[in-house]
């Protein structure tokens, strides 16, 4: 039984997005550059860890953040861009307006690229906290960080940071999100300024996904977001804007769409990632389990748990939309459409292209079908 309980706190863990692990990366004494070494290898082959956010930037090359670090994909080879820079494990990427990239990193920080140098902005710089899972750019070029202690605005120059909640700092013992066991979270758990996600909408105003509860920006104040029920979402794990500007939301309560009237859900299922694609089509990664419980089986997780899903974009009007099953994996975290029109998404032990009939797997130098 105590076997059990301990798979099963480590399984939420990972749902959760938070890894408490040590990393020895670089800590400095404000922002300062380093040079990329210009011996980085390149491989045939992508990571074959944790695969957190996939990005395509203008020139086409695909980007994604993981456990090993920051991989570019130019069509041909893989390379390892941070590689001699931090052995950190980073959670996300984001090309910004001018062509620079951002990199979030789960205990040190963030990371500024230029194609050149790197820029490494902690605590010490202003930055809400050094475990950043998250990164956004606003309407005005602002750079926005979901940090594990609430978000960071960055607009050049400073930081300024948001709490979305006064409460107490997390520690390595409190990793589990009590909503899980059905009980109200108080209102001062340090899940509420563990931010997830950020998306700005066709109002201004701001959404913030959190651990706790998710909450809305106006400007002036911040305000817990409520479903039709009236009780506030939970564990957002995705944000997106449609090309409708209808906001999409995926966590711990599933799948749900706001019109800026009312809120429309589509599953109940935990849904960890939320994704449109050019044609309008909604693409989620969900666990297909309703019962938690049933991810673990003889001490071990079920590695069939995860789906990868489309909603077919005529049908989402429709009281029974079309939803398609993709795949199933251990996990499935970020996804992508590319140029191409492949969808790219990640998972526990790499990253997998999808052409619309095979999946191609990038852990081995030939890949894989």
């Amino acid at each position: 039984m105590k076997n059990q309980r301990n798979v099963f706190y480590n399984l939420l863990i990972i749902l959760a997005g938070v890894i408490h692990f040590p990393v020895q990366a670089q800590q400095r004494k404000g922002a300062k550059d380093v040079v990329e070494t210009k011996d980085i290898s390149t491989t045939s082959y992508g990571p074959r860890s944790i695969v957190r956010t996939i990005k395509q930037d203008r020139k086409g090359n695909i980007w994604m953040a993981s456990w090993e670090g920051v991989f570019k994909y130019d069509g041909k080879s893989f390379t390892n861009i941070t590689n001699k820079v931090s052995p950190a494990r980073f959670f996300s990427v984001l090309e910004d307006r001018k062509g620079n990239f951002w990199f979030a990193s789960v205990g040190s920080g963030v990371y500024y690229y230029d194609g050149l140098s790197f820029r490494n902005f902690t605590t010490k710089d202003g930055l809400a906290n050094d475990r950043v899972t998250h990164i956004y750019e606003d309407k005005i070029g602002n750079i926005w960080f979901g940090t594990e202690g609430g978000a960071s605005r960055y607009d050049g120059k400073s930081f300024r940071n948001f709490k979305m909640q006064e409460g107490v700092v997390s520690g390595n013992t409190d990793s589990t999100h009590v909503s899980f066991y059905q009980q109200p979270l108080p209102e001062g758990h340090w899940t509420h300024n563990d931010v997830n996600a950020i998306i700005e909408d066709k109002t201004g105003k701001l959404w913030f996904g959190t651990r706790g509860y998710a909450r809305v920006y106006d400007g002036k104040r911040l305000t817990k977001i409520l479903n039709k029920d009236g009780k506030p979402f939970e564990n957002v794990r995705s944000i997106i804007k449609d090309k409708n500007g209808n906001i999409w939301l995926g966590g711990n309560d599933g799948l749900w769409r706001y019109d800026g009237k009312i809120f429309t859900n589509f599953t109940r299922k935990f849904v960890g990632y939320v994704y449109e694609d050019k044609k309008g089509n909604i693409w989620t990664s969900s666990k297909r389990a309703n019962d938690i419980n049933s991810l673990l089986s003889d001490n071990r997780v079920n590695t069939t748990e995860w789906v990868l899903s489309r909603y077919d974009e005529k049908s989402l009007s429709s009281k029974k939309p079309t939803v398609t099953e993709i795949t199933n994996k251990p996990m499935i975290f970020g996804i992508l459409e590319a140029y191409d029109r492949s969808i790219w998404f990640g998972g526990l032990k790499g990253v997998y292209r999808y052409d619309g009939k095979t999946i191609t797997d990038f852990k081995s130098k030939e890949g894989q079908k």
